[in-house]
């Protein structure tokens, strides 16, 4: 299949302010988008989207008839459009506000204003998405290497998979939580497991400290994915539990195919 480019994709462009969608609309003319669309509210989003489709959303947050979410769910819940990209534009910085975009899966999210470095890197991420090449391994067929991915969220599971399957891996087994994946590991063997921190029953640390104190499954590589990656405290604690790579949400292809690339390699 032919890799698509930065000047194949077409972008719908959701933002309420007409100056904001000229600005935009400019800084993506200029890394050489052809094709874009634009819509001032969710509803003319939604029915663009139903109309033709996208290769990417570029979304502002706040519009008059709802937030940037409601787009989101919308493309992700319809087999159609689940595999459309999503970039979230928002000046908005409380982390209670962007948890549930980290947690649904965004390709990438942009502060406003943003420069263009930053709009390189989300459109470079979006492509990586959207163009599947898989990873080629020396002690392992990736189409053999058996995932362990755990998540509570079912939308980040969705993206996390089909980040993971672009990159040729197909034995992939889903739990919702620790406790579950637990239940799982004792049952069956995994060469690789990819979990979220923040979840019920049992979290991400909770599960990692089983499998690293484990005999059993002490060999297991161990990615955690979470949206506090920045917090490097936090993340310190984190790595005392044996976990071999911190991946941060938005979820990025080009960085997960460098860890698994180390990890299954050694």
């Amino acid at each position: 299949m032919e890799h698509l480019s930065i000047s194949d994709l077409n972008i719908l462009l959701i933002e309420p302010s007409d100056t904001q969608r000229k600005i935009i609309s400019g800084m993506l003319t200029n890394e050489n988008v052809k094709q874009i669309d634009t819509a001032a509210n969710v509803s003319e989003a939604k029915s663009l989207v139903e109309l033709h489709g996208a290769d990417l959303i570029v979304s502002a947050m706040y519009f008059e008839d709802g937030t940037a979410i409601d787009v989101l769910k919308f493309t992700k819940e319809h087999d159609s459009f689940k595999h459309i990209p999503f970039m979230l534009v928002s000046s908005e910085s409380r982390t209670t506000k962007l948890e549930e975009f980290k947690q649904a899966g965004v390709a990438a999210i942009l502060p406003k204003p943003f420069e263009t470095l930053h709009l390189q890197r989300a459109l470079n991420a979006s492509l990586d998405l959207l163009n599947t090449d898989e990873l080629e391994l020396d002690l392992f067929d990736v189409h053999e290497v058996r995932v362990l991915l755990v998540d509570d969220s079912k939308l980040a599971r969705n993206h996390i998979r089909r980040v993971l399957e672009g990159m040729g891996l197909q034995k992939i087994k889903e739990a919702e939580n620790g406790a579950m994946a637990l239940t799982l590991i004792k049952d069956e063997a995994f060469d690789l497991v990819v979990t979220d921190y923040n979840m019920p029953e049992m979290d991400g640390r909770e599960l990692s400290e089983f499998i690293r104190f484990n005999p059993e499954t002490s060999h297991i590589p161990i990615i955690m994915v979470t949206s506090e990656a920045s917090n490097s405290l936090h993340m310190a604690n984190i790595q005392q539990t044996g976990v071999n790579a911190l991946c941060d949400k938005p979820f990025e292809p080009n960085e997960v195919r460098t860890m698994l690339a180390a990890l299954l390699s050694n």
